[in-house]
């Protein structure tokens, strides 16, 4: 073996190397967890903020890095190629062809990308430094090379589609959650996420179900209802039940009671705060805890009574149903012995999905009576029903034009 094969080894063994560090780097950075990467940087791992940043530039990063494995492959082909070709004539490329296309495979992708994908953030942050080296060394280049490909990608950028943050999120929720405890955060987790489209219309107690006086009644009777009720914050209608004129608060009436004098409920009220019906859930939650307050007033566009949202509805929208020694207790669903559901019209469609799991749309109801009255297109008889995916579900009872109790019966064990 002469010193010049000797030299051409040497050379492609160290652009092999180099090219197989690239691959390694590659997916380790990739495929590193960006919260335990965020967590070390702020707790002042230097190599873990050094990986944070490169992330952020992660485009020119790994541009910066397939330049770096490109030109060590196409470098390395070439010099073994001339190698063989010095030793064995113009068979010397086929055979260069098959050696080199093998070695890179094994040894410049496949093994330091496994490697690197089984053991990302440790791999990580132990290559930092170097990339660190590597990424400045290129990228004058690759800004070259970034500004050529934005030219030519500029026009498909209308029509991208927006890989947000969130689909990522609810990805990892349901990665990450299973089992029974495990779904309850899962739900809870979703809660939150849907913080920002759920509006307050879908969480309030309708007006048919809320409990208001009228600001003219006796004291007695006043004192009566409020000693009864398990509502602290009772809201005051005049003239008529949709001109709510104050809130009365329990705890205004009993102190002045204990102070020996008698109360003036519109002195005591306070004044009604109404919110448009298309509020979301995370604006009204905002709206709760810089005004200060607890209760709010529903209403449509011409201004009407909607109904009424208080904190805890929101709360209980992330957290489950929240239940004191004074509420009324009132089960919406009732498992039958042969596995079917007796489920009052007025439970939500949110908290039935959340609880099983039966995907019924919310799009345009947000109670189950709801959901029938939609999706039969009519206002069904006792005993009438319909089939939505794997559900049948059957009218049991109506008051009047309203669906009061439904069976939901899973077509497995539908009769």
């Amino acid at each position: 073996m002469t010193l010049e094969l000797l030299l051409y080894c040497g050379i492609v063994c160290i652009l092999l190397v180099l090219s197989a560090f690239c691959s390694l780097s590659e997916t380790a950075l990739t495929s590193a967890s960006r919260s335990r990467i965020f967590y070390l940087a702020k707790q002042g791992n230097v190599r873990a903020q050094l990986v944070h940043h490169m992330r952020k530039e992660s485009e020119a990063l790994i541009g910066a890095i397939l330049l770096g494995n490109n030109l060590a492959n196409i470098a390395a082909s070439a010099i073994a190629t001339a190698a063989f070709v010095d030793s064995m004539g113009a068979i010397g490329v086929l055979i260069s062809t098959i050696f080199m296309t093998t070695v890179i495979l094994i040894f410049c992708e496949v093994l330091p990308k496994t490697y690197a994908f089984r053991h990302a953030d440790s791999v990580s942050l132990m290559i930092a430094p170097v990339v660190q080296l590597l990424y400045k060394l290129f990228s004058p280049i690759m800004r070259l090379i970034q500004a050529f490909v934005n030219f030519l990608t500029r026009f498909s950028k209308r029509g991208a589609i927006d890989q947000g943050g969130e689909e990522e999120l609810r990805g990892a929720i349901e990665l990450q959650s299973e089992g029974h405890e495990r779904g309850d955060r899962r739900a809870m987790l979703h809660s939150i996420l849907d913080l920002e489209t759920v509006t307050v219309e879908e969480i309030m107690v309708h007006r048919k179900y809320l409990e208001a006086l009228d600001i003219k009644s006796d004291k007695e009777e006043i004192l009566a209802h409020i000693l009864t009720s398990p509502h602290t914050r009772i809201p005051l209608w005049d003239g008529r039940f949709d001109n709510i004129v104050g809130i009365l608060h329990t705890k205004s009436v009993f102190r002045h009671i204990q102070d020996g004098g008698a109360f003036e409920v519109r002195e005591i009220m306070t004044p009604p705060w109404f919110i448009p019906e298309s509020t979301t859930l995370r604006d009204q939650l905002k709206a709760f805890r810089e005004r200060k307050e607890h209760f709010a007033i529903v209403v449509d566009e011409y201004g009407g009574l909607m109904g009424v949202v208080t904190l805890e509805d929101v709360l209980e929208e992330i957290v489950g149903e929240i239940a004191d020694e004074y509420d009324l207790v009132d089960t919406e669903v009732r498992v039958e012995s042969d596995g079917s559901y007796i489920v009052n019209g007025t439970a939500t469609i949110r908290d039935l999905n959340r609880e099983y799991g039966w995907g019924l749309s919310d799009e345009y109801a947000s109670t189950i009576a709801g959901f029938v009255l939609y999706e039969s297109r009519k206002i069904p008889e006792v005993g009438e029903g319909l089939t939505y995916k794997k559900l049948r579900l059957e009218v049991l009872k109506r008051r009047g034009s309203q669906i009061t109790s439904v069976r939901i019966k899973p077509c497995l064990i539908a009769e």
